[in-house]
């Protein structure tokens, strides 16, 4: 990587205190590192501190005369062999799916024929807000590479997707954006160990998987949700991932963290979900893995709601959420050529689960017993049975992981 320069564009984010490492990490492949730093950027890292260890002067300033005065915003990201944006907060995202250029690092970006590198940082609302999944969709249609964000706690107290990628990992992404190996379809650019992209049954062939439960609010602190760890929906898009397909994980709040070298978009209702699938496709194959709600509180409070000291109790009422697998199963363009979908039942397994299918529309559902007698739910093993058109096949009882790995290989059988 000698002799490559990056343009390093530095947004404004709690998350840019990591930058400087990545710039370390940077100069340590040889590489070259011309620094941007926002308005908002320099309130969290200092323009001295970047400049002395890009060993470069740091640019902030779209009209600086002695720069503008040769159109210096057009030969910064002439002169560079890619462009990484990190953090790329919420507002720098939205500048670029939208093409403003209002400062030097967004006409930069509008400017640029480089290839780009994003990696997302912001609080975790923010990050699932439909406005931001949706210039999230706009970016990838354009070909930028993404990297995290990561799933945990945030600066603010939050727990949930929204954390910066580590500058390690986003160093690993910068070595694949620049060695030319095909980026992980047009979504998020998340390496696996060893920085390889696997090959396989599944290479070039992208899957959508949805995983553990949804929240649905009843007020800013309390919500409506069930069990659902998780664990086997990221298993199975760590076997996809393992057979050489691209994965699209959309996971709700789960207790378990997503698998690397997936695109993970993280999720709190059954509505973002659904957006996000719809973000998502066009897929080979989609794997609804989700214990998604059934039902919404439609008259959520804005405020906590508090015990008055009468005896009354708040009276909720319900609406039902969107059925994301019976409307993917059902779509008249575009639908996968494979849909899978879960039936979680805690009695008459089989027979609920063969007349869900068929109301459904699903190619397969795989049926397990919940009930806790069994200790599935939330537990490292499942026992299912997957039911198609011509039949169920039971499957005995195994790990979480062995369960992914057979219906991996079985989806790829079926896509070949």
């Amino acid at each position: 990587m000698d002799g490559k320069r990056i343009l390093l564009i530095i947004g404004g984010g709690i998350a840019a205190y990591k930058v400087p490492l990545l710039i370390r990490l940077i100069r340590a492949e040889g590489m070259q590192v011309t620094p941007v730093l926002t308005r908002a950027g320099a309130q969290f890292t200092t323009p001295m501190t970047v400049s002395v260890l890009a060993g470069e002067a740091v640019h902030d300033d779209l009209f600086d005369i002695s720069n503008e005065a040769e159109i210096g915003h057009i030969s910064l990201t002439r002169n560079a062999d890619l462009v990484v944006v990190a953090p790329a907060t919420a507002d720098m995202m939205a500048k670029m799916a939208n093409g403003l250029a209002d400062d030097l690092a967004s006409t930069l970006l509008l400017a640029s024929n480089k290839k780009v590198l994003i990696a997302p940082a912001m609080n975790v609302r923010m990050w699932n807000h439909p406005a931001t999944q949706r210039n999230l969709a706009m970016l990838r249609d354009d070909g930028i590479l993404t990297v995290g964000p990561d799933r945990g706690e945030m600066a603010c107290g939050e727990f949930g997707a929204g954390r910066m990628a580590e500058p390690e990992v986003i160093m690993d992404a910068i070595r694949d954006a620049l060695g030319g190996a095909p980026a992980l379809g047009s979504g998020l650019l998340k390496l696996l160990p060893e920085n390889k992209v696997v090959s396989g049954p599944l290479s070039g062939r992208h899957v959508i998987v949805t995983s553990g439960p949804t929240h649905e609010p009843i007020d800013p602190v309390r919500y409506i949700a069930n069990r659902s760890s998780g664990a086997q929906g990221a298993a199975i898009a760590a076997a996809l991932r393992d057979l050489g397909a691209r994965v699209s994980f959309v996971t709700g709040p789960a207790t378990v963290p997503p698998p690397e070298g997936v695109d993970v978009v993280g999720v709190e209702t059954a509505r973002q979900m659904r957006d996000a699938v719809q973000a998502a496709l066009p897929a080979d194959a989609a794997v609804m893995a989700a214990a998604v709600a059934d039902w919404r509180v439609d008259n959520a409070s804005p405020s906590k709601i508090k015990k008055d000291g009468s005896g009354n109790l708040p009276v909720l009422s319900f609406k039902e959420n969107p059925d994301i697998l019976a409307w993917v199963s059902q779509l008249t363009e575009g639908r996968p050529r494979l849909v899978v979908g879960f039936a979680a039942e805690t009695n008459d397994v089989i027979a609920n689960a063969t007349a869900k299918r068929a109301r459904k529309g699903s190619d397969w559902i795989v049926a397990n017993d919940v009930s806790p007698a069994t200790g599935i739910m939330g537990g490292t093993e499942n026992a299912v049975t997957v039911i198609r058109a011509d039949g169920a096949t039971e499957w005995p009882r195994m790990a979480k992981d062995a369960v992914a790995r057979r219906l991996a290989d079985e989806i790829a059988t079926a896509l070949a």
